[in-house]
């Protein structure tokens, strides 16, 4: 009795035995497998054709170069932050000065104003007729507007709170005990600092310096009203992500708000997997 296999391509029938086959079942298999191979026989080009392009997106100069200033404006800024924050979170976590609430509340103005706000006001303080434009001005270094220090001024504004309130909530987890402890071996009160508040508060130090990097590798409307879009100057990544849309780039686009993406969840990521480590170790 005849299966009508005798027109059947044999590759149609591997993984199949022979003897569960009918006619019926026969056709309704090939429908199938005719398609996955018309689909494969595809597969490479249109990958090649994908590999090719996401190459010629990686290798666009723009792209890299508005990274590499981005990292570069985060460094700096988490680096200030460090210095200015830490005293200025100790402060707040020590005082008992009617100060506390009125510096704490303009510390953590930039988390509810807009950007635009914050940018059109420093843009003006930074202006020829501002204050500080004005001073830098009389000491020779110009109106930093459209500059990159200009953007780093705007970035320290901005991601202040990002960098105080960690660093203030590990201060205040310190109880007076160990500082009056030092104080009673001798320590003065900036050795105390130095070797028992720093220390203890290192987790929060972390978390600061990482949210505050983070929060300014993201920054958009603050540099842009400050620094504008000069390549290789102001340029950021995210100003860069919106001239690929303007311009209909959207492999570029893709390419670099993917990268973006890919930081920030990982940054988030390790810091979760960290803090229970910390906590376990306190």
């Amino acid at each position: 009795m005849s299966l009508g296999l005798s027109d059947a391509k044999p590759h149609f029938f591997i993984n199949f035995k022979p003897t569960l086959l009918t006619s019926s079942r026969l056709f309704w298999i090939k429908i199938p497998l005719n398609h996955l191979t018309r689909l494969f026989s595809t597969a490479p080009l249109s990958f090649k054709l994908k590999i090719n392009q996401s190459m010629n997106v990686m290798v666009d100069p723009s792209l890299w170069q508005a990274l590499l200033l981005t990292i570069k404006l985060s460094a700096v800024v988490t680096l200030i932050l460090l210095l200015i924050g830490t005293p200025l979170a100790w402060w707040l976590s020590r005082t008992q000065s009617i100060l506390k609430a009125p510096v704490a509340a303009i510390i953590a103005l930039p988390l509810v104003l807009p950007p635009t706000v914050l940018g059109f006001y420093l843009l003006l303080s930074m202006g020829p007729e501002g204050f500080i434009g004005q001073f830098t001005k009389w000491t020779g270094i110009g109106t930093l507007p459209f500059t990159f220090w200009g953007l780093v001024i705007a970035s320290v504004v901005y991601s202040l709170p990002f960098m105080v309130q960690p660093l203030q909530n590990a201060f205040e987890s310190i109880t007076h005990r160990p500082m009056e402890v030092a104080a009673t071996l001798g320590a003065s009160p900036i050795d105390a600092f130095f070797t028992i508040a720093i220390p203890m508060a290192f987790p929060g130090f972390l978390t600061a310096s990482v949210m505050t990097f983070a929060h300014t590798v993201g920054e958009f409307g603050v540099v842009l009203m400050i620094g504008g879009n000069l390549p290789g100057e102001t340029r950021l990544a995210s100003i860069q992500i919106y001239d690929y849309v303007e311009a209909m780039e959207y492999a570029q686009a893709h390419a670099l708000a993917g990268i973006m993406v890919a930081f920030s969840f990982i940054v988030l990521l390790l810091l979760q997997i960290w803090r229970p480590v910390t906590r376990k170790g306190v």
